[in-house]
């Protein structure tokens, strides 16, 4: 049985067919909301930590990498409207054991993404309750290696989420949207608050720590490309849009809309809110805020809002939840499928929802949040997910080169620019990430191949 076989991408049968509901809007706001979260209300202050006011540049970095790729997540969608992202266009183009790897990737990505904004969520939430003097007790809001029992405000959001889309994937979208909206009027509003603060002497000297990436004490990498290494989390969350393939109205046209159209909003998001946040106070007073903007408002005198941007980014915060929940869903839906998991996990609903699957995910990622520690290996999910995008650009010139007359719904400008470009930009991004990263995703990978080889391949479906 060859370990490169390809994957014969077919119509499911009717009881395991998804429900397609889904237009550009719901794909876009998707996108949106798994993009914009903690990344750019967490992750700007340790990307200006680590590059200064030149973390603007390394948000251009960053967002042109993720940019190349979400072209070519484009072209794969739209000419494999399938579930499965960069699982199921590996398994198509590439062959079995890359494509197990890449899912095995994505495993790790989705897992680890929903689990750190789930505990991140749950520090948000207890802080609100003792506010409102609803006092939980540390040894229900932190997991065993922070001294308590289990973080069960992270469990019980990803309980909600996991109930959300078990519903129904348009109604779980809907409101994915309205909160959305939420968010992106929160960062408009710390804009306007802040931005007539700016002062250019704030963005002097404007590249301390170089453009490189530069190791120091701990391992931890600095400089616009060390830092573009970590901010690359903040874009991310458009391949979820292309796990949606199979619940969308119309994928040859939606899936290309919603896949660039979010990275295009992101980044024009990103950039406006990063200049506002190193022009108007110096970097190294909220480098080291895990919550930077809010700090930003009340340090100019603007507690009230600060408060406003807290709390409503609390509120929103689960779409990014909801977003990475549902693609993790449908990628092992798929695995699932193909014998890599049990078939019966794969059952659909009345509703048109994998209600097995969602609520196994759920559970999956759920005793991770409630107990694991995070903190030292939550970059891990970057490098797991540039696997998958170099894995997609890759398909882009394989069958570029293989099958140069396919149907191609959306094509991929200048391919032979773009998706090598893509693939250069991720393994620079993936040496620039610390080397206790690079050695956790090897194991990982490791791991992987052994139950591939112990329980995957020979159970293995490629149909």
């Amino acid at each position: 049985m060859s370990m490169f076989r390809r994957k014969i991408i077919t119509e499911q049968p009717a009881e395991q067919q998804l429900a397609r509901t889904l237009s550009w809007p719901h794909l876009v706001a998707l996108g949106v909301g798994a993009i914009v979260g903690t990344g750019i209300l967490t992750l700007i202050g340790v990307g200006a930590d680590r590059a200064g006011p030149a973390v603007i540049l390394s948000f251009v970095i960053a967002g042109a990498i993720c940019a190349c790729a979400a072209l070519c997540y484009a072209e794969m969608a739209t000419m494999i409207p399938a579930s499965g992202s960069a699982y199921t266009y590996s398994y198509a183009v590439l062959g079995e054991i890359i494509a197990w790897v890449v899912g095995w990737s994505l495993i790790l990505e989705y897992s680890l993404v929903v689990s750190t904004v789930a505990v991140g969520w749950s520090g948000y939430a207890v802080g609100f309750l003792k506010g409102l003097g609803i006092v939980v007790p540390p040894a229900l809001a932190n997991g065993p290696a922070l001294g308590g029992v289990v973080n069960l405000p992270a469990v019980a959001i990803i309980a909600i989420v996991a109930g959300l889309l078990t519903l129904g994937t348009r109604e779980s979208a809907r409101i994915n949207m309205a909160l959305v909206l939420l968010k992106i009027a929160t960062l408009a509003l710390f804009v306007a608050v802040a931005l007539p603060h700016f002062d250019a002497a704030n963005l002097t000297p404007f590249a301390p720590y170089g453009y490189g990436s530069t190791a120091a004490a701990g391992g931890v990498k600095y400089g616009v490309m060390g830092a573009a290494a970590i901010i690359f989390f903040a874009f991310y969350g458009f391949d979820a849009i292309s796990t949606a393939a199979e619940e969308t109205k119309r994928p040859e046209r939606d899936l290309a809309i919603g896949i660039v159209g979010s990275m295009l909003a992101c980044t024009v998001i990103y950039m406006v809110v990063a200049a506002t946040a190193v022009g108007a106070m110096s970097f190294t007073r909220f480098a080291k805020s895990p919550e930077p903007l809010a700090l930003i408002l009340r340090e100019i005198g603007s507690p009230g809002i600060a408060t406003i941007v807290a709390a409503a980014a609390a509120i929103a915060l689960p779409t990014v939840l909801l977003a990475f929940l549902y693609g993790q869903s449908r990628i092992f839906l798929v695995m699932a499928r193909d014998g890599f998991l049990p078939v019966g996990l794969a059952k659909i609903s009345a509703r048109g929802t994998p209600v097995r699957i969602t609520l196994l995910t759920a559970i999956f990622v759920a005793v991770i949040a409630g107990v694991a520690p995070l903190d030292t290996i939550a970059s891990l999910a970057n490098a797991g997910t540039l696997c998958a995008f170099i894995a997609v650009a890759a398909c882009v010139l394989v069958l570029r080169r293989r099958d140069p007359a396919a149907a191609r719904p959306f094509r991929t400008p200048i391919a032979w620019v773009v998706a090598p470009a893509a693939i250069l930009g991720c393994v620079y991004l993936f040496f620039s990430l610390q080397a206790v990263t690079q050695l956790w995703f090897l194991g990982w990978n490791g791991v992987g191949l052994v139950v591939y080889f112990a329980y995957g391949r020979r159970r293995a479906v490629a149909t």
